[in-house]
């Protein structure tokens, strides 16, 4: 990869600005042309070295419902069952690990009743039992990977408290939300384009968007890279049983380690799965994130009753997060407005 695709990845993966014109504003502090950072953002994207560009929405604080979920699957089935999985517009990423809970995916729904219904239907199709494991609480996101010769100071942190204020989303937002889940135009007004499509000023949906990025709606407007394409194929979902009591404490500290990008708080399903902190590391080899469990395990200490580490071993779907409209399962109503990701 070129140094300047680098630097123009690892400035991305931070943020981009909200003004009238922000690849110029980009493009200066790497010290290139506007038209030159819109060319290699473009070839990145179509090259598969970025996954996409553009603003990153949070389901729940959108007023929706977001579960990890697990399945065990026979190999003689699983062709079968994750073609019916993928089948879901609620399903976002799903990935088959190498553990005897052989398919982990992400769904999304507007609300909860939504998505236990999902789940029951997945089973019902499937004739396998699915493992909800939804967020209990979230102690780390940020996932990063700095290619550049000086490693970071810091470490990002887009993590949204639950207690921080929020709002219900508008029409109008609503219709930006649609219209940019997909990921911003590659023009020099990304957000004029936005506002010539919904019949607004450029100023109304900066505004929005400020709104947005303020409560939590919007994580980051940002570039994400794509890990394998740059080396990082070691893709481990590290569990751990800890004692309830203290998994806040103990949560909080493991996702301050610089090798973890997620970590959170879900719900044992006993007597099948005793883990109740998981946390995501990615490696350019198992090898390097065997030093990082390794790290975990010494913080953990005697608070560490058992651990696992499933690496996926392929991806079967792997989309963003998105609004679109439907018409309900087995209803000749007209179209609901849901959250889906696809």
């Amino acid at each position: 990869m070129e140094a300047m695709d680098q630097k123009i990845i690892d400035k991305l993966q931070y943020g981009f600005p909200v003004c009238e014109y922000p690849f110029a504003v980009v493009a200066k502090d790497l010290g290139i042309t506007e038209s030159s950072l819109i060319d290699r953002i473009d070839t990145l994207l179509k090259e598969k070295v970025l996954t996409r560009f553009g603003p990153m929405y949070h389901a729940e604080r959108m007023g929706g419902a977001l579960s990890l979920a697990a399945m065990s699957i026979p190999e003689q089935d699983f062709d079968q069952v994750t073609e019916i999985v993928n089948a879901f517009p609620e399903i976002a990423h799903n990935y088959q690990r190498d553990h005897q809970l052989n398919m982990w995916f992400v769904l999304a729904t507007e609300e909860q009743e939504q998505l236990e219904k999902t789940i029951e239907r997945i089973e019902q199709q499937s004739g396998y039992p699915v493992y909800n494991m939804p967020k209990l609480e979230e102690f780390y996101v940020g996932f990063y990977l700095d290619l550049s010769e000086k490693q970071a100071d810091t470490k990002p942190n887009v993590s949204v408290r639950p207690d921080r204020p929020t709002r219900d989303l508008t029409e109008m937002d609503r219709e930006l939300v649609t219209l940019s889940q997909e990921g911003l135009a590659l023009v020099p007004r990304p957000y004029h384009k936005l506002a010539e499509a919904m019949g607004t000023s450029s100023e109304e949906v900066m505004v929005r968007m400020e709104s947005m990025l303020a409560c939590g709606i919007i994580r980051r407007i940002a570039a994400v890279p794509n890990h394998y394409k740059l080396g990082y194929t070691a893709n481990g979902m590290t569990v751990w049983d800890v004692p309830d009591e203290k998994i806040r404490e103990l949560g909080t500290k493991v996702g301050a380690l610089p090798s973890v990008t997620h970590c959170y708080h879900r719900p044992r399903h006993l007597p099948d799965w005793s883990y109740n902190l998981f946390a995501m590391v990615h490696g350019k080899n198992k090898s390097d994130v065997a030093e990082d469990i390794e790290q975990i395990k010494q913080l953990l200490g005697d608070d560490l009753r058992a651990c696992d580490v499933l690496y996926s071993t392929r991806i079967l779907k792997k989309k963003g997060l998105r609004i679109a409209r439907s018409v309900p399962v087995e209803s000749s109503e007209k179209p609901n407005a849901r959250v889906e990701a696809t």
